[in-house]
């Protein structure tokens, strides 16, 4: 495979836009970690309604999602706080509607001793320990599967050959991994230069702002929350 700068939401978009994996049927993500007691204590406003992983952590998934798989169009949530028993969620299963018709899954929490994270697999950040055999992301199309961020893909090597019964192409997307900071600090000054075009746009924001207040919703009303159409 060649290799591709930048980071790898990038490079697996442009897997995606490419048709690498066929037609788009599924994602599934996972946002699980420890956020540890001195989190709570120094803030005490974490333990309340208004912060959680929903609000403080989902929008950053909700954006890679998008940028993934396409606008999301409807949402149904689960929360519990059965583990520190705070008044906000702990914990968080989600289900994605996408308007391309594909459907995708996605557990948050901020208390399951779990490495599936973009924190803990990425590489991106040199202050999280890194698990580079971990994955927080699985595209799955119907030609076959990425696997983000360790590039890991599956494919059938032809149309004629989509079967369980047939083993899969295996192999990994090359990169270059790049400091992400860099090339958006770098991208922020052109941009206020008149040299570029911003890649994320203000309605990108308000859109996965939409989302991401939808599954908070969701999950207080236990009903499928549609998101608004622009």
């Amino acid at each position: 495979m060649e290799a591709a700068q930048g980071s790898s939401t990038c490079t697996s978009s442009a897997i995606v836009e490419q048709g690498v994996l066929g037609r788009i049927v599924a994602v599934m993500g996972s946002a699980t970690f420890v956020k540890p007691d001195e989190y709570f204590a120094d803030a005490p406003w974490r333990r309340e309604l208004g912060a959680g992983p929903i609000l403080l952590n989902m929008i950053h998934e909700v954006h890679n999602l998008r940028m993934l798989c396409g606008d999301i169009k409807a949402v149904q949530a689960f929360a519990s706080h059965a583990v520190r028993g705070f008044p906000v969620e702990d914990t968080v299963a989600i289900n994605l509607q996408f308007a391309n018709g594909a459907l995708g899954s996605f557990l948050l929490s901020d208390t399951a001793a779990c490495a599936r994270s973009w924190e803990q697999t990425s590489r991106e950040n040199k202050a999280y320990p890194t698990y580079e055999d971990e994955d927080c992301y699985v595209i799955a199309g119907t030609d076959g599967s990425l696997s983000v961020p360790t590039m890991r893909i599956k494919k059938y090597p032809r149309k004629e050959d989509r079967s369980w019964w047939k083993p899969f192409e295996v192999g990994v997307i090359g990169m270059v991994r790049d400091d992400p900071l860099k090339h958006q600090m770098e991208h922020f000054g052109a941009v206020v230069r008149g040299e570029a075009q911003p890649l994320v746009s203000a309605r990108d924001g308000l859109k996965n702002l939409r989302v991401t207040e939808a599954i908070a919703e969701a999950a207080r009303s236990g009903k499928v929350i549609a998101i608004p159409a622009d």
